[in-house]
């Protein structure tokens, strides 16, 4: 098939390496400009497993070519995805118009853009608005909400657990399917409903997931009080069949741009819709107060005195296999720390770019290449990520390097007594 995918997001990469790389010709329209150079470059700005890989692969093979979003669509295309930032509706109704002037024919629209419930139907109106005077085209849109993990967003696309379609048209259902069809051989994991069921399904699970991670981490600050170990009770939840134990990981609360705006988004469509929602409120303010719950064991643990203190801090993206720091918990602890006088020396095995542009040469923070050099006299060591190169550390040199040997373990992933039997004073989440 010829296909069009509009967007500069990680889903927009995906799909159009994914959809590519299945034999399909595909051109990617860029509205950003600096984005589509490095693409036709071969470089790809987002540090994903294997995506960079068959960006180029798929694009020196000739089925993946990067124009400007303003290039119209070629004439034997007719089957269009959108996948923009939800910021970007002003520019996918542009979109949507543009074809509108066309030459006749029958377009399919597959909206991936987390934008406002309602917004895919939305587009045949707009569509129609701008038809000229008797013209014959005819215009179908549907809903395939981006769900996509950071991390393993290639994966998540070629081998999904299934994939949630929003479509009430039976010939564009027919060809969504076909498109889909080598991503869904194992089993038919295709949830077919209306438009707007897809839309406000994409936000309800992030809701939903948000709500589990906030509740064990209210569980987990309890088990603090009560002196139990949260790790005890998260497998005891986790075993009962009603529950199931995904997402009940506790921790200095999560982040990420996506995750959170969705939540934002869920609230927001709650809200205009005259339902409010004091349970995703409470969600929010849980999870930013858990992101200093690090730091407000660090600063009892020095009796509220961290000036001149040095503190450690590995992983600072917001979940590890990224580079991306957007409202990741160690943003709020580095601004804690650093407002208490703390000097900061910081390892990430992708992020420290991005967070070094954030912090423009602060002079407390100093960045290391390898995380052992990070902890070389350090007053406290913070896991913020759970990067797999953090989770089995040689304590005994961590030992010999740090001026004190304190671990705050933000992720829970390592044994509290093993380390204690290194010589550590530990601190988890919920577990002392």
């Amino acid at each position: 098939m010829k296909l069009d995918v509009y967007g500069d997001t990680l889903c927009a990469l995906v799909s159009a390496a994914a959809l590519a790389s299945t034999g399909n010709d595909v051109v990617l329209h860029v509205p950003d400009m600096p984005l589509l150079q490095a693409l036709s470059a071969g470089e790809c700005p987002f540090r994903e497993p294997d995506l960079p890989e068959l960006l180029l692969e798929q694009q020196q093979e000739g089925r993946l070519v990067f124009v400007s979003v303003d290039q119209p669509p070629a004439d034997d295309v007719s089957v269009v995805f959108i996948s923009l930032a939800p910021s970007a509706l002003p520019l996918a109704n542009d979109i949507v118009r543009r074809f509108a002037t066309l030459p006749s024919r029958s377009w399919l629209l597959v909206n991936q853009s987390t934008f406002a419930v309602g917004t895919t139907d939305s587009f045949t109106a707009v569509f129609q608005q701008s038809l000229p005077e008797k013209s014959d085209a005819r215009f179908v849109s549907v809903s395939l909400p981006d769900v996509l993990q950071e991390g393993a967003a290639l994966q998540n696309f070629t081998r999904p657990a299934h994939f949630v379609l929003g479509c009430n048209n039976a010939a564009a259902e027919k060809l969504v399917k076909e498109v889909l069809r080598p991503f869904n051989r194992r089993r038919d994991g295709i949830l077919t409903m209306l438009p707007s069921e897809a839309e406000f399904t994409k936000l309800a699970i992030n809701g939903m997931l948000a709500t589990r991670l906030s509740f064990m981490n209210e569980m987990a600050n309890l088990a603090d009080v009560f002196g139990v170990d949260i790790e005890k009770v998260r497998q005891g939840l986790g075993a009962d069949g009603r529950i199931g134990d995904a997402y009940l990981y506790p921790g200095c609360g999560f982040g990420g741009l996506s995750f959170s705006r969705d939540l934002m988004s869920l609230v927001d469509t709650l809200a205009s819709s005259g339902v409010a929602s004091g349970l995703l409120h409470q969600v929010l303010a849980i999870n930013e107060h858990q992101k200093e719950v690090l730091f407000r064991k660090l600063w009892q643990h020095y009796d509220r005195r961290l000036e001149n203190k040095t503190v450690t801090i590995w992983g600072a993206a917001f979940k590890p296999n990224t580079h991306r720091i957007e409202n990741a918990p160690a943003l709020r602890l580095i601004d804690a720390l650093l407002a208490q006088g703390a000097s900061l020396r910081i390892h990430d095995p992708q992020a420290m770019p991005t967070l070094a542009h954030r912090y423009m040469g602060h002079p407390n923070i100093e960045y290391f290449n390898d995380e052992y050099d990070a902890a070389k006299g350090a007053d406290a060591l913070m896991l913020v990520t759970e990067w797999k190169c953090y989770w089995q550390p040689d304590f005994i040199k961590l030992k010999s390097i740090m001026k004190t040997p304190l671990l705050l373990d933000g992720r829970n992933i390592y044994g509290p007594e093993y380390v204690r039997e290194h010589g550590f004073e530990y601190y988890g989440v919920g577990r002392g």
